[in-house]
């Protein structure tokens, strides 16, 4: 299954209503927090010489912080507008970005011919996947690593649900950034626990390392505690 219309056009309308503001997608979070810690976990399973390519990579500024620890990084997502302001923010430093859809199976593989087994990292895409998109989203990214890449996956938890619950009955109800996921009809952790290994180890890639770690959000709740939220981080090998 491809991403629907529907999906994709409620993300190319948050992206296209986004500034180019650091932080205002919620997601958004400093690299410190973020692609730094991931790669110091990351980086005893994978050779720096190869591409790293960022699935979802959003507005690139976790695509621009890998690409001073890899000899180069690649950023891909599916809308138009993210992409635009990747480019935008990278203001000619090398990094690279293009849109891509990863249920397109024959894109993927084209860009698998084009940079050769390479490096995926992939941050929260498979929980707010449409269900039946899910499969082929693991699958893109063993297409990308091949035989002789590594990718760090991390993943909301269930966790998250309860989070996000919380923040959504502060009073006065969630704050601007999250209401504006919620409007667009974006799905935060909507994967279950157990779906998520599953999925991965059906497309035939095997967790060489894997552990409990959360995901710092742009946005407080009304007590002024940042918004964390639960994840797992995976460290995976292909075929």
């Amino acid at each position: 299954m491809n991403v629907s219309e529907n999906y994709r056009n409620a993300w190319e309308s948050y992206w296209s209503e986004t500034s180019d503001a650091p932080g205002e997608a919620i997601w958004d979070a400093d690299p410190s927090l973020t692609s730094q810690p991931h790669s110091e976990l990351f980086l005893p399973y994978a050779d720096t010489s190869r591409t790293i390519v960022d699935l979802g990579c959003g507005n690139g500024t976790q695509t621009r912080y890998l690409a001073t620890r890899f000899a180069k990084a690649v950023g891909v997502d599916l809308t138009h507008a993210a992409v635009e302001h990747a480019r935008r923010a990278a203001n000619g430093t090398g990094v690279e970005f293009q849109q891509l859809d990863l249920t397109d199976i024959d894109a993927v593989r084209a860009l698998h011919t084009r940079l050769g087994d390479s490096h995926v990292y992939m941050r929260a895409v498979i929980h707010q996947s449409e269900p039946g998109a899910r499969s082929r989203v693991a699958a893109a990214v063993a297409e990308i690593v091949g035989t002789e890449g590594r990718a760090f996956v991390v993943e909301l938890t269930s966790g998250s649900r309860e989070v996000l619950q919380r923040a959504a009955a502060d009073p006065g109800g969630p704050g601007p950034k999250l209401r504006r996921v919620f409007h667009h009809g974006l799905k935060p952790a909507d994967a279950s626990d157990d779906e998520i290994p599953a999925l991965l180890g059906e497309a035939g890639l095997t967790v060489l390392a894997s552990g409990d770690t959360a995901l710092a959000q742009t946005e407080n709740l009304a007590d002024g505690t940042r918004i964390d939220l639960p994840a797992r981080w995976f460290v995976l090998a292909g075929k």
